[in-house]
C-alpha cells in the first residue's frame, strides 16, 4: 500500500480554508485574527500557561509524588490468534521476527490471548496472560517464561546480604576472641 493509495473515508478530509480571499468568502481582510494585537501578528500568540509576567500557577505549586513513566517496562505484544501464521511447533524470538510479528529490538515480548490457536506449541515468551497460556494449553502447546532480569537480580541481592551477614558474624566473633587470648596471656 501506498500513501497516495490510501482512499479517504467519507467525512474525514475538508478543504483548505482559504484565508485573504475577499470579504465575500468570510475570511477576507484580517483572515480570521481581528484587529492588531500579539494575537493577530504572524508568529504571535502566547505560550500555554503564561499569565501575563505574574508567576503561574504551575510554578507555585510544589512537585510531589513519583511517577513510573520513566523506569516503565516496554512489551512486544503477540496475541494468540496470530501465531497460527508460524510454521514449525516451537515457537521463540527468532521466528516471531521471522514472522514479521515483532521488531528486532530489546523489548521483552508479550503473549495475549485474543484470537484463536489449533496448532500444538510451544512458545518461549517473557511474559503471558492468563488467557493465553489457558488457550495454548487448551490445545496440548506450552508455554515457557524467560526467567525475568529483575528475578535474578534480586536473587543475587538476596546472596550478597546472606555472604555480608555471614562475615560480618565472623568479624563479630574475632573481637571476642582477641579478648579471650589478652585475659590468657595477662
Amino acid at each position: 500500500m501506498k500513501l497516495d493509495k490510501i482512499p479517504t473515508i467519507k467525512g474525514a478530509t475538508h478543504s483548505t480554508k482559504r484565508l485573504g480571499r475577499g470579504e465575500g468568502s468570510g475570511h477576507g481582510k484580517t483572515s480570521g485574527k481581528g484587529h492588531k494585537g500579539q494575537k493577530a501578528r504572524s508568529g504571535g500568540g502566547i505560550p500555554v500557561g503564561f499569565e501575563g509576567g505574574q508567576m503561574p500557577l504551575y510554578r507555585k505549586l510544589p512537585r510531589r509524588g513519583f511517577n513510573n513513566f520513566n523506569f516503565r517496562k516496554h512489551f512486544q505484544t503477540v496475541n494468540v490468534g496470530e501465531l497460527e501464521k508460524i510454521q514449525g511447533d516451537v515457537v521463540n524470538r527468532d521466528c516471531l521476527l521471522k514472522a514479521g510479528l515483532i521488531r528486532d529490538n530489546d523489548e521483552a515480548i508479550k503473549l495475549l490471548g485474543d484470537g484463536e490457536i489449533s496448532k500444538k506449541l510451544s512458545v518461549h515468551v517473557d511474559r503471558a496472560s492468563a488467557s493465553a497460556i489457558k488457550k495454548i494449553e487448551a490445545v496440548g502447546g506450552k508455554v515457557i517464561l524467560a526467567v525475568a532480569t529483575e528475578t535474578a537480580t534480586e536473587a543475587e541481592r538476596a546472596s550478597k546480604t546472606e555472604v555480608g551477614a555471614e562475615a560480618e558474624a565472623d568479624t563479630d566473633s574475632a573481637p571476642a576472641a582477641d579478648a579471650e587470648d589478652a585475659s590468657e596471656n595477662a
